[in-house]
């Protein structure tokens, strides 16, 4: 693929979207890259703030000719422009439709649902991958899981996943998290498996699959856990994956089982924080919520760099196989939502734009609609850009040890 750019960042003008594009222009100025948006005038802004080296180009989410141009004239979509079952299945349409691979960051699961029925198996005649939730939501869960798996031998009978975290929402997480309530889900758009491939299960995963998770003290690792308020849609990421990585390597197995929850030092800390879980998910629920919804940032609005700075993630995993428990974990200091997110979407869009598709999962031709870890799993980092002191090392470590 010869294009006349290797990715182009689209909402480019949006609060996790300007991170992406300040982020590839310290890191990655010599890759042909270009932001695109719906305003020249907001483009052009951000472009003499950040002294952005890319060139803009204009197009609307709405503007299928636009779009479909865009399309063209690129390797690799990387779009930030959510909410995505507003904005995003024409982008996604385009892409599959004009060869160029594609990443995101949505926690939509009902949104990924609908566009897998509608262009998954598209994708995967022309070797295009179109890939999703490359973000908080669900890097750290699907790459860690895929890490996990990979360390151990056998089969995997179990990963139970708890996250620590430090962070704030933006304007646009809350957006998608209110207009979600109005959106036409697809049918079981929110089930426990509503991203597996049909006939995908077991008797035991469907037994013993469940996503209630109470206050409760961790075994073999300390701890207390509760709800986590992104297990719904990064549980569903990491099934698919245990369902399509029998086609790309190690195959996490017929009966594995998946369940991710917070991690808390302390019992009245997963109180505190799931009392303040569930009353948002309330407001989130309310007939009043419309009303609600302006006493929270609004779109483009997000967290200062202060405390994107202080912000960081941890991701503890559990993995049970017939030898017993052996545990595992990731981090990264930095916001996890818009500093982190970025940073993983980025270095996901360039897998796709500089890597040997040979080196990819499934080699050189497959696609589909896929998951980060079956789209881009255990990529060896060898770009020639790198400078010599960054680093080295796979995908996972990139993406989720970046300090």
């Amino acid at each position: 693929m010869n294009r006349k750019y290797k990715i182009v960042i689209f909402g480019a003008t949006g609060f996790t979207g300007e991170l992406c594009a300040k982020f590839m222009s310290e890191r990655y100025s010599d890759i042909p890259i270009a932001i695109a948006g719906r305003s020249l005038e907001k483009l052009e802004k951000i472009k003499e703030s950040h002294n952005l080296p890319f060139p803009v180009v204009v197009a609307d989410a709405f503007d299928a000719n636009a779009i479909e141009k865009m399309c063209k004239d690129t390797e690799v979509v990387l779009s930030t422009a959510g909410p995505y079952h507003k904005y995003g299945s024409g982008l996604l349409e385009a892409c599959v439709k004009n060869g160029c691979h594609y990443v995101d960051i949505t926690g939509e699961s009902f949104w990924i649902k609908d566009m897998i029925e509608k262009h998954h198996e598209a994708a995967q005649n022309k070797g295009l991958r179109i890939i999703n939730a490359c973000g908080f939501d669900s890097a750290p869960s699907d790459l860690g899981s895929f890490y996990a798996v990979n360390q151990v031998v056998g089969e995997v009978k179990s990963i139970q996943c708890f996250q620590a975290w430090k962070g704030e929402a933006s304007g646009g997480t809350m957006e998608t998290m209110f207009s979600s309530m109005d959106a036409k889900l697809a049918r079981g758009g929110l089930g426990k498996f509503s991203l597996n491939p049909k006939n995908s299960l077991s008797e035991n995963q469907k037994k013993n699959t469940n996503d209630k998770i109470k206050i409760n003290k961790i075994p073999h690792l300390g701890g207390w856990t509760g709800p986590f308020v992104m297990a719904l849609p990064n549980t569903r990421v990491v099934r698919r994956s245990a369902a399509l990585s029998r086609f790309t390597g190690k195959y996490y197995g017929d009966d594995f089982v998946y369940s991710e929850g917070a991690y808390y030092s302390k019992k009245s800390a997963a109180r505190k924080v799931t009392f303040m879980t569930v009353a948002l998910g309330l407001i989130i629920l309310s007939p009043f919520r419309k009303l609600l919804r302006g006493f929270f940032r609004k779109p483009g609005e997000g967290p200062s760099q202060k405390a994107m700075d202080s912000g960081f993630f941890k991701s503890r995993f559990l993995v049970e196989t017939q030898e017993g428990f052996r545990a595992f974990s990731m981090s990264s200091s930095g916001d996890p939502g818009y500093k982190m997110t970025s940073r993983m979407a980025c270095e996901s869009a360039l897998c796709l734009a500089v890597e040997n598709p040979a080196d990819l999962p499934g080699g050189e031709g497959f696609g589909g609609l896929l998951t980060p870890s079956i789209g881009l799993g255990n990529v060896p980092v060898s770009y020639t850009h790198l400078r010599a002191h960054e680093t080295r090392g796979n995908l996972v470590c990139r993406l989720l040890l970046e300090k």
